[in-house]
């Protein structure tokens, strides 16, 4: 049996008064109000307020958010923190995802009948406090001006479904049909860890939940038969009334796919396109950053460190919502994009992503394990995906990964992995764009699951992970060409360092990895090798395709 550790809430903060909001079915969710305190602006004044709704606990030290608002309430805003239905001290189903449209809208009526609020309302938050903004927007209510999704995406935590007209699928995370038998089991955040050597993960989900007494109404929706109810009840959350966006993306966020594909179906809704705006910054799914000082790159942050840390991560907010929500100013003095390079400090505007002057290169891979800028003569390479000795996971936690900031060289050592390289550069190289990978496999296996890493090499050996995708082919002993999206990088590649790639079929934990016989991963059951083989040279073998804004490449 799991060892299970229940997380109750934690008291409400000194700093604000309690309110219990109610929905239009009757049901009463929890927040906490926090209204400025500075002598020019009293708690019966009018004023803007920023909500925020969460599952984590509105009142806890995982997402500090009683430090958060006081740093708001400083600017002179009210703030509201609320406890999604189901969570903590909120009433209601603990069901994913499937309630905060109708739900957003109501919290924010509510706000706007209150004596402290003008009727104007903004929205921020990370993660699925990230995807309660866009479910938000998407009610339609006229007193949202603006919001500040960060490192999130509508499709946030959604299963991987097949498309009967498609041969490949996304590789389901380990951590999806996870979430729901943890933060979103039950009003309390409950912790246990499955013993990842067994991989019976369905088995254990049913001894967990009969070790508990009770079923998870979240994971019941999705597993074994599931039940698909829509997150939005127009179906695209992008259909309706648009509102200015302040949209962040992390160059490590593990989510950062689901922020892409968010981008591009905003790019097909011109009244959302208009008032998008872009953040990239280089961090992770929990906002450690590529270069941070040691002593910030801890586990456990102190409210004095996270306070440290406010003005790098709301001042942008902050500059949003004073010309969209305040009306200071016009939105034509905020640039439409703003990134970072990773590698340095500087954070970089532009009118578009990608930047205007990129240029898109492609190199090829070889029988000699080289990265070149012509094809070469075809050959086919092989390897084994071993269900019994997986590839293993880099970082420990995927969304701490800068936390961690593993070297990767070692995993490229190993025989089920495939590795490719550059010559050193002789320059500095900066990549400002998409980067994606052509490839055409086979298996002897029914399925087959390719997962692409694109690393930067220093000249001491080590290797830190740029960019990633991965896809599964179905039907796998037929031949296919596939492309994998990598997503996009901002990066500097330093003069002396090498591009390398790995190519395995599988990362474990992260992923749920393939039994080699066609089975469902999270059930598990027997087990058998495969062989896996690319294509390498000739028209159709491997290419790996960037974006390069300065420099070339050898």
């Amino acid at each position: 049996m799991p060892d299970i550790l229940r997380i109750p809430p934690a008291p409400e903060s000194p700093l604000s008064f309690p309110a219990r909001i109610r929905m239009r079915d009757g049901v009463l969710l929890a927040g906490d109000v926090y209204l400025p305190a500075s002598p020019g602006d009293s708690d019966a004044t009018p004023g803007d307020t920023i909500l925020i709704r969460l599952p984590y606990d509105k009142s806890g030290v995982y997402c500090f958010i009683p430090v958060i608002a006081e740093y708001f309430t400083q600017h002179g805003y009210r703030v509201v923190a609320q406890d999604v239905r189901g969570k903590f001290r909120s009433e209601g189903d603990a069901l994913l995802f499937v309630n905060e449209v109708n739900d957003g809208y109501d919290t924010i009526e509510w706000i706007t009948r209150q004596s402290w609020s003008n009727g104007r309302v903004a929205m921020w938050g990370d993660s699925y406090y990230g995807y309660t903004q866009w479910a938000a927007a998407a009610s339609g209510h006229p007193a949202l001006k603006a919001i500040s999704p960060r490192v999130t995406g509508t499709k946030l935590g959604e299963p991987v479904r097949t498309d009967p007209m498609r041969r490949t699928r996304d590789v389901e995370w380990g951590v999806t049909y996870m979430y729901p038998l943890t933060q979103f089991f039950e009003n309390d955040a409950v912790y246990w860890e499955p013993d990842w050597s067994r991989r019976d993960f369905a088995a254990q989900a049913e001894e967990f939940m009969a070790q508990v007494g009770q079923r998870g109404l979240s994971y019941d929706q999705w597993y074994p038969n599931p039940v698909l109810l829509p997150r939005f009840p127009n179906g695209d959350p992008f259909a309706g009334r648009s509102v200015p966006a302040l949209h962040t993306i992390g160059w490590w966020d593990n989510c950062a796919p689901l922020s892409w594909a968010d981008v591009e179906q905003i790019k097909r809704h011109p009244n959302w396109d208009a008032l998008h705006y872009l953040r990239i910054e280089s961090i992770d799914h929990e906002s450690y950053q590529l270069l941070d000082a040691d002593e910030d790159r801890v586990q456990n942050r102190s409210a004095e460190q996270i306070r440290d840390l406010l003005p790098r991560t709301l001042d942008s907010t902050l500059a949003f919502f004073d010309v969209f929500v305040r009306g200071n100013g016009s939105p034509a003095d905020l640039a439409r994009v703003t990134w970072n390079l990773a590698g340095t400090e500087e954070m970089r505007a532009s009118a578009t992503w990608p930047p205007a002057g990129v240029r898109r290169v492609t190199r090829y891979a070889t029988a000699a394990c080289t990265l070149e800028d012509q094809p070469t003569a075809e050959a086919t390479l092989e390897w084994v995906h071993n269900p019994a000795d997986l590839v293993p996971s880099s970082a420990p936690d995927a969304f701490s990964f800068l936390l961690y900031r593993p070297d990767e060289a070692l995993i490229g050592d190993r025989a089920d992995v495939l590795r490719f390289e550059s010559a050193a550069l002789t320059a500095d190289v900066d990549f400002a764009g998409p980067v994606s990978v052509r490839l055409r496999v086979v298996s002897d296996g029914p399925v087959m699951d390719c997962f692409v890493r694109l690393l930067d090499v220093a000249p001491d050996g080590t290797a830190l992970r740029i960019a990633r995708g991965q896809q599964q082919l179905l039907r796998a002993t037929e031949a296919e060409t596939i492309e994998i999206d990598l997503g996009h990088i901002g990066y500097r590649l330093r003069a002396g360092h090498r591009l390398r790639v790995h190519i395995s079929s599988s990362d474990y934990p992260e992923f749920l990895p393939q039994p080699g016989t066609g089975a469902d991963p999270w059930t598990w059951g027997p087990t058998r090798s495969n062989t896996q083989s690319l294509l390498v040279g000739g028209a159709d073998g491997f290419a790996l395709t960037l974006t390069i804004l300065e420099g070339d490449l050898p």
